[in-house]
């Protein structure tokens, strides 16, 4: 059991950046993972020839499974819905070879695909993963997992704009949060584009916009309209899916995660996420073990009854 506690360990990271990408939810990907866990220390591993291919397969069906569920929950979700935010301050690309498919506008891109796309994708650009190792996992033809991840590489490009480096990204999230803090519509109209859009993900909850709200005006006047929510707002800046985000508190309690998606044009999306649950998720992974480090109390691993 020692060996495949430490085999298992090991290969955490990669297990929940898998699902993680799959799922873009934190509590979902920690809930596959503590599932595939459980079928580690049921399983004869004698017989199993590669520790890798056997609990990332597993993980990769586990995660396709809980994302087709998801979508028919989601058909109940109230106004936008974006995906949960994700710790990357200690481990910049979320156990992956290559941090893909991580910021939250591209995970939103990546969601419109079918769960079984988005993994395959996934699998290949973030972990490397070859072909074969993937037709493996989702049993599926080499041929078709080619055209699978090169479809899924066609729609991410159609979706996604210029982007701009980590510091730049940074700049202007903070002018965007120090002009809304002043009330400064002008401001605030200048770091955006044109056909900026505002998503507030707050599945019902009070003060959460239910549509996307569009167009530059719109949106500055939006992240100004409540009077009382800066002046009485403490802005803390986080590390979140590899880009500056903002987690704002009131009352010493977190109520509101922001972040922005930013091109050489400007800022050209909004998201606040006011669901609480999804700013549970987001503190949660901020506790998260770095790669290759203990496993620390809260987060033991429990045994197979």
């Amino acid at each position: 059991m020692d060996e495949a506690v430490s085999v298992f360990e090991e290969l955490r990271p990669r297990l929940f950046g898998i699902a993680y990408r799959i799922l873009t939810s934190v509590v979902e990907a920690e809930d596959v993972v503590q599932e595939v866990w459980l079928r580690w220390q049921r399983t004869d591993r004698n017989a199993v020839r590669s520790p890798v291919a056997f609990l990332s397969s597993a993980t990769t069906r586990l995660a396709i499974n809980v994302a087709q569920s998801a979508r028919i929950r989601r058909e109940t979700y109230i106004g936008p819905w974006l995906p949960e935010p994700v710790d990357t301050s200690v481990d910049p690309a979320v156990g992956a070879q290559r941090a893909e498919s991580l910021e939250l506008a591209l995970l939103l891109v990546l969601d419109r695909l079918k769960p079984t796309e988005r993994a395959a994708y996934v699998l290949r650009e973030a972990f490397d993963y070859t072909y074969d190792e993937i037709a493996e996992i989702l049993q599926l033809s080499s041929v078709n997992v080619r055209k699978i991840v090169s479809r899924a590489r066609k729609h991410l490009v159609a979706g996604e704009r210029g982007n701009v480096d980590a510091m730049e990204h940074q700049k202007l999230l903070k002018a965007f949060i120090a002009a809304a803090q002043l009330g400064d519509v002008a401001s605030l109209e200048a770091l955006l584009t044109a056909d900026v859009v505002s998503l507030s993900d707050g599945n019902g909850i009070r003060g959460a916009a239910k549509v996307p709200v569009l167009g530059r005006s719109r949106v500055a006047n939006l992240s100004t309209a409540n009077r009382r929510f800066w002046p009485e707002a403490d802005v803390r800046l986080v590390v979140a899916n590899g880009r500056a985000g903002a987690l704002i508190y009131r009352d010493e309690q977190p109520v509101t995660f922001m972040t922005v998606a930013v091109s050489d044009a400007g800022i050209h999306k909004v998201m606040w996420i006011f669901n609480p649950s999804k700013i549970a998720g987001f503190l949660s992974s901020q506790s998260r073990v770095a790669p290759n480090s203990p496993t620390p109390e809260g987060h033991t691993l429990r045994a197979a009854s």
